[in-house]
């Protein structure tokens, strides 16, 4: 291919496909300009950016299932580096509009707040002048010279006080209510607005990782001592690398990446669960074994079991009624030991049991539950929990159970790598929960993984 002609090809790659979306963004306008917007043109502009998106994404996929060349490469990179930037428009007109909607909220609490207080001071100032009614008896108005018609009005008086303390306390419960009602939704709005946070830093560093690709690719154009099929080469000799890794698998050993990918691939074809998602979780895992350890059973009557590592001994192995029979069941159809099989041991000595099996973790009563449709879907009369294939297509098939009808976001896979981890969101009831960390750290997993899925999926 003469240089001349792979120009032409170049200048198309980056150039073509961005006229296709000119035509819309000039229309539609998703801009980085939010200073000065009202909320309706923001929120037509984030319209903008999620077809911006969806285009480009369209395009990436497109670019994709080509075969490879120099100008195929700079066209995925074009697009992909153009689809995360429209993301990080939209990110960045939520967090504003989050931004202010936590201000008014905040404002609302506080003139909430305010008639609050207000509210009590007035129940104190009711309550002080029921006292002194209350203490005034009609012995004393008699002894004391006062006339019947003043103390027939002081009971009047005392009456309409009392009337007015009923609704004093209807209007502070009424406050009180919609007080809990406006912090519920401050809080799911600073959720929302550090999720997605979360979700620009994560498009930011796509942005800059591909832009480095980018010109890297666009170098060799100007370098002749470097040509295309030495950068295939390269990428060829990354792959093999990439794919011949090693990837852990807690309490199973490791397996070559290329095999792990191909098992989350096939379990992602089953389930729509994205295969980097997958293996993140996997990876996480295999780190919290390899923090926390891994045991064996030493009692089959009580669960006690005892690390491989350290030799602690833990009296709350495994639960006794719960999980130990069902394991019990299910080893010798598996030609496994229950005295010698690894499980994991209990975060700590007082709270909570251990007993979780294999890559995925599942205790065995969750297993139990999961057996039926990994059978299903693996054609394995007897799934195993510690066979790497058989392990994977669980938690995917778990995974899929727990994201539901949700989509494939930053936020939602995030959310689920919390529920897998703890059984609950990542801000329950507007908290931060206990999976946030695991979510955090699994997410940053994703990324990485991503990018070496990427690679393979390059050649």
């Amino acid at each position: 291919m003469s240089k001349k002609f792979l120009t032409l090809i170049l200048v198309f790659a980056i150039i073509g496909p961005t006229f296709a979306v000119s035509s819309v963004t000039a229309q539609t306008a998703c801009t980085n300009v939010i200073e000065g917007k009202s909320r309706s043109q923001l929120e037509q502009e984030l319209e903008a950016c999620n077809k911006e998106i969806e285009q480009w994404t369209k395009t990436l996929n497109e670019t994709k299932a080509t075969s490879a060349s120099y100008a195929r490469d700079v066209a995925v990179l074009t697009a992909k580096i153009n689809a995360a930037q429209a993301n990080i428009k939209g990110k960045n007109i939520a967090i504003n509009n989050l931004s202010k909607d936590i201000a008014v909220k905040q404002n609302k609490i506080t003139e909430l707040d305010s008639r609050l207080e207000r509210g009590k001071q007035s129940v104190a100032d009711i309550l002080r002048k029921t006292n002194e009614i209350d203490s005034y008896s009609l012995a004393e108005a008699v002894l004391g010279g006062k006339e019947f018609s003043e103390f027939f009005v002081d009971i009047d008086s005392y009456a309409s006080t009392q009337r007015a303390l009923e609704v004093l306390f209807d209007e502070l419960r009424g406050t009180k209510k919609l007080t809990e009602v406006e912090k519920a939704e401050l809080n799911k709005k600073k959720q929302a607005e550090a999720e997605a946070k979360a979700a620009l830093e994560a498009a930011k560093k796509a942005v800059e990782i591909a832009n480095d690709e980018k010109k890297s690719l666009l170098a060799i154009s100007k370098n002749q001592e470097k040509n295309y099929e030495q950068v295939l080469a390269d990428r060829q000799a990354k792959a093999s690398a990439i794919r011949n890794a090693l990837f852990p698998l807690r309490d199973a050993g490791a397996i070559p990446f290329g095999t792990a990918l191909q098992y989350a691939q096939d379990a992602s074809k089953k389930t729509g669960v994205n295969p980097a998602l997958i293996l993140a979780i996997l990876q996480q895992e295999s780190n919290l074994g390899a923090n926390v350890g891994s045991c064996v059973i030493t009692d089959l009557q009580s669960g006690q079991s005892k690390s491989v590592n350290s030799g602690s001994v833990f009296s709350n192995g495994i639960h006794p009624t719960r999980d130990l029979p069902v394991l019990q069941s299910l080893l010798p159809n598996l030609g496994r030991d229950p005295l010698s099989t690894k499980v994991s041991c209990p975060v700590s000595h007082t709270f909570g049991y251990g007993g979780a099996m294999g890559p995925a973790q599942f205790i065995p009563s969750t297993w139990k539950l999961m057996v039926s449709s990994v059978s299903k879907a693996t054609g394995k009369t007897t799934p195993d929990p510690w066979d790497p294939a058989d392990a994977i297509m669980a938690m995917a098939l778990f995974l899929e159970d727990i994201m539901g009808t949700t989509g494939d976001s930053y936020t939602d896979q995030r959310t689920a790598a919390c529920r897998y981890y703890s059984g609950q969101v990542c801000y329950p009831s507007g908290r931060v929960g206990k999976g946030l960390s695991y979510g955090n750290q699994v997410m940053s997993r994703v990324s990485s993984l991503q990018r070496d899925i990427d690679v393979l999926q390059s050649i």
